[in-house]
């Protein structure tokens, strides 16, 4: 399944609905009488309800949505598939080796491979929609940046997980632009301020479930910009894959349904450029990943 969140153009309230050629179906309309209790509202609502409701949607949907009344995708304005997580969004920085070589040749620093994933959050604030515009304060950065990154969406809550169970706890993927403000990370000395400037988080267009998208690591992803591509790698390159990242990440502490994890990116960056090349007012950023789809938006300055 895809799950989307969207609104309609008179009726602003995001709602639930699942995407399928190039059509979006409100899923209240396409179950309509066939939920037990209250129906899950927003995509978030359906992941805290657990599996044996997702099961139940797929299935209702499945039978019913080619029968729904849709809408043409053109015609819905899609959200970011959760628009406010509960929580940051976690990051991993230089989780492609590729990346972490030009990010050090770039601030004159030692190549190192990590040997522990390298963690950082994103601000909720931050979240913006799959078509929306990416703001661009220029009181805040002169030096706004791009990243391409699958993200994970957990589906059941865990604490100390095995690698070898990992899996069951992830609900689906969805694309991220995990957008830089390098010279705000550069004067902070670390990475959350410049990663978490409103609008610097582009997520969607929507998520689709783990059974439908496949392996995780066998995904093309890439990057346009104005449509010259800056980055183009695999999914496979990840130094720390899925599974390894929520062993890391639930060591000691606990994560849950609707968390959301950003899984690093591969090179061809701004930063890492000679000379860097960072994006301008009215650039088209186009961030794709095979098997999920493709983020279109438009930076501008404010």
């Amino acid at each position: 399944m895809k799950y989307v969140t969207f609104s309609l153009p008179n009726d602003p309230a995001p709602r639930l609905g699942v995407a399928g050629g190039g059509r979006i179906v409100d899923a209240r309309k396409a179950t309509d009488g066939k939920w037990p209790g209250a129906f899950p509202a927003t995509l978030l609502d359906l992941i805290r309800s657990g599996s044996d409701a997702w099961a139940r949607m797929a299935g209702l949907l499945s039978k019913t949505a080619s029968r729904a009344d849709g809408y043409a995708q053109d015609d819905v304005r899609l959200h970011a598939p959760i628009p406010r997580p509960a929580k940051n969004i976690f990051c991993l920085g230089l989780n492609y080796a590729s990346h972490m070589k030009e990010t050090a040749k770039a601030r004159g620093r030692e190549i190192k491979i990590p040997e522990v994933p390298v963690f950082f959050t994103k601000a909720p604030t931050s979240v913006n929609g799959p078509y929306d515009p990416i703001p661009w304060d220029r009181s805040a950065t002169e030096q706004v940046d791009y990243e391409a990154e699958l993200g994970v969406v957990v589906g059941v809550a865990g604490k100390n997980i095995p690698r070898a169970k990992s899996a069951g706890h992830v609900f689906g993927y969805t694309v991220i632009n995990d957008v830089s403000a390098r010279d705000v990370q550069l004067r902070h000395l670390q990475w959350f301020k410049g990663k978490s400037l409103d609008g610097f988080c582009p997520m969607g267009p929507w998520v689709v479930t783990a059974d439908e998208f496949g392996d995780p690591h066998a995904k093309r992803i890439c990057l346009r910009v104005n449509g010259v591509t800056k980055q183009d790698a695999t999914t496979a390159d990840m130094i720390f894959r899925v599974d390894a990242i929520l062993e890391f990440l639930s060591r000691g502490m606990t994560i849950e349904p609707g968390d959301v994890i950003s899984t690093g990116t591969p090179d061809g960056v701004g930063l890492g450029r000679t000379p860097p090349e960072y994006l301008n007012d009215q650039d088209v950023i186009e961030t794709e990943i095979e098997g999920i789809g493709v983020l279109r938006n438009r930076i501008v300055a404010t």
